[in-house]
């Protein structure tokens, strides 16, 4: 197709999404909307987290490119029909990030990451002050992510324990109520949502992504239960025929495995 040579900078990628919208275009490009997308950006972000996850910087690079791929998309179908450009989205965010940030664009002072992001909340709740402190939270967030989120604008907005000794004293009390619950009743599913929420905080006011650190267990669990598979497969054994003292004793084996690796060392 004629005007399609190869190019490597941004303007370029504009133009290529452009092409494809185009009559003479990919059939497949043509027929996508702003709603058909929004399944493709939600797996590129995942995708580009795994790549973040596994440390691959090549794997990460690609990845970012197929989520600047499904944002140029959106603006030139915004162009399309009349309702913004790649020039708005980019003029939206740098508006933002200088409002956003007038202890680097103004002259604001603030001495701590803490200090920059209950100025941040507080900016946004300025923005659009008739949503409310919690109206601007997706809630098609993952109930995670969801969680930090809210506790985060609320804990800005003043709403938060003095320290986190206060809610270690809640995580307790949700416990308690948790273990008085019913097993499979409505109560009980209330009182664990009580409980993950708490901990949430918790993570919060030490500091700690939940959303990533749980991410990180997951994967240290997968990773040491299959090495817990491949060793009693070894020694000619299903998981499920051993008894809870040799279940501990693979799980054991693959923590010390795991342990010898990060120290560089061969088992």
């Amino acid at each position: 197709m004629p005007g399609t040579a190869p190019g490597a900078d941004f303007d370029e990628l504009v133009r290529i999404i452009a092409v494809l919208r185009s009559p003479d275009g990919c059939p497949w490009d043509r027929e996508q909307t702003h709603a058909t997308l929004g399944k493709h950006l939600i797996e590129e972000a995942y995708e580009t987290l795994a790549a973040i996850e596994g440390g691959d910087d090549t794997a990460l690079a690609d990845e970012l490119g197929d989520v600047l791929l499904q944002i140029v998309l959106h603006a030139q179908i915004g162009a399309e029909d009349g309702a913004f450009t790649i020039d708005d989205v980019v003029a939206s965010i740098v508006r933002k990030i200088r409002r956003r940030h007038p202890h680097v664009f103004g002259d604001v002072d603030v001495s701590t990451s803490a200090e920059v992001m209950r100025n941040w909340d507080a900016i946004k709740r300025g923005e659009k002050p008739a949503t409310g402190t919690l109206g601007e939270v997706p809630h098609s967030l993952p109930a995670l992510m969801l969680a930090q989120k809210i506790s985060r604008r609320a804990a800005g907005a003043g709403f938060d324990w003095e320290d986190v000794d206060g809610v270690w004293a809640k995580v307790h009390e949700e416990m308690d109520e948790l273990r008085s619950a019913d097993r499979g009743t409505p109560e009980a599913a209330d009182e664990v949502g009580d409980l993950l929420f708490t901990v949430v905080n918790v993570a919060r006011k030490m500091g700690v992504d939940a959303e990533s650190a749980l991410r990180g267990t997951c994967a240290k669990f997968a990773s040491r239960f299959s090495d817990m598979e491949s060793v009693s497969a070894e020694q000619g054994r299903s998981l499920d025929e051993l008894d809870l003292a040799a279940w501990e004793e693979l799980w054991q084996q693959a923590k010390q495995k795991e342990s010898a690796a990060a120290d560089g060392r061969d088992d």
